[in-house]
């Protein structure tokens, strides 16, 4: 490829000098690297006379395919200079089971829009999982709740965003505007598994009974679905930040006093060279989406609308 970008600038200046004083070289290497070029190819490429320089009919041929061969070399290097940076090929993604579509919807467009070349393949994988594929290579990057033992992780920017607690809507705690942890004394807790984010779960409970709220009992639920029925049928309450408690008419969600519990969530990469170079990147973004997504939203009567509150519904007079 040198040969032929010294071979184009001296068909593009027809003169073995002024060729040289444009590539920054003397006249006489590149008079050499020209000879060699053509013994090369087996072809006269320039008609050299005491007239001038000008094209042969096989340097004629060349030039047009040069041309083309060297654009071809900036484009190939180009690719590999975003391919290096992250902005090519595709990221294997790990986010949260319970992360809402919304947020999934915006953290995929914002990774559209900075990186239009870079596929990201989300998976839905609880922190304890991505742990283990961020450290055996089976992700690139993951989204995790803290606290998490990141031993052998670069962790990005974390988003801390307040939880309140999910009743049954005929719970006179619903009434409240916001419930304090010890009101809930007696009730029963549903919670996600321990399996899926450890650290979380048992950070949980710490500040459960440091604010006077001893569950009675313990249940899970993987499923935000599940979570709601248990709650409806009065099995039992549940912490979130607001979203799945729209789902279900049935149930309100209301703020915790002080603000006692957060989910902490943010990105993790793996350490070491062979981590992707888009990593860093998409924690970034995931934060900045996540912070934009906790935003309230103003409520009637000049109250904070609660997140579960439905909509209400037509007033009907019948005459």
């Amino acid at each position: 490829m040198r040969h032929l970008r010294l071979f184009v600038a001296v068909a593009d200046e027809l003169h073995f000098s002024r060729a040289a004083e444009r590539l920054g070289m003397a006249q006489p290497p590149l008079s050499q690297a020209i000879r060699r070029l053509e013994k090369e190819l087996g072809a006269e490429l320039f008609d050299r006379s005491q007239r001038g320089v000008r094209l042969s009919a096989a340097g004629a041929a060349l030039l047009e395919e040069a041309h083309e061969l060297l654009a071809r070399e900036e484009r190939l290097r180009t690719l590999a200079r975003r391919a290096a940076a992250g902005g090519l090929g595709t990221l294997r993604a790990g986010v949260p089971p319970d992360t809402t579509a919304a947020v999934l919807s915006a953290l995929l467009t914002a990774c559209a829009e900075r990186t239009p070349g870079l596929s990201v393949d989300l998976q839905e994988v609880t922190t304890e999982e991505q742990v283990r594929l961020l450290s055996s290579g089976g992700l690139d990057v993951g989204l995790v709740h803290h606290p998490v033992d990141a031993t052998a992780l670069h962790l990005g920017p974390e988003v801390s965003l307040d939880l309140g607690v999910v009743l049954p809507r005929t719970s006179p705690l619903a009434r409240l505007p916001e419930v304090a942890l010890g009101d809930l004394s007696g009730h029963d807790l549903v919670l996600f598994p321990r399996t899926h984010a450890p650290g979380r779960y048992d950070r949980i409970l710490d500040v459960c009974r440091a604010g006077g709220f001893v569950p009675g009992r313990l249940r899970h639920a993987s499923n935000p679905e599940f979570l709601l029925a248990l709650v409806t049928a009065g099995h039992g309450v549940a912490f979130d930040q607001g979203p799945v408690a729209r789902k279900e008419p049935r149930v309100a969600w209301r703020p915790l006093a002080g603000r006692p519990l957060a989910l902490r969530i943010g990105g993790a990469w793996p350490v070491g060279r062979g981590a992707h170079p888009a990593a860093r990147r998409f924690a970034e973004l995931a934060a900045d989406v996540l912070a934009r997504d906790r935003t309230a939203t103003p409520g009637r009567e000049g109250v904070p609308r609660l997140p579960d509150d439905p909509p209400r519904p037509w007033s009907v007079v019948y005459g």
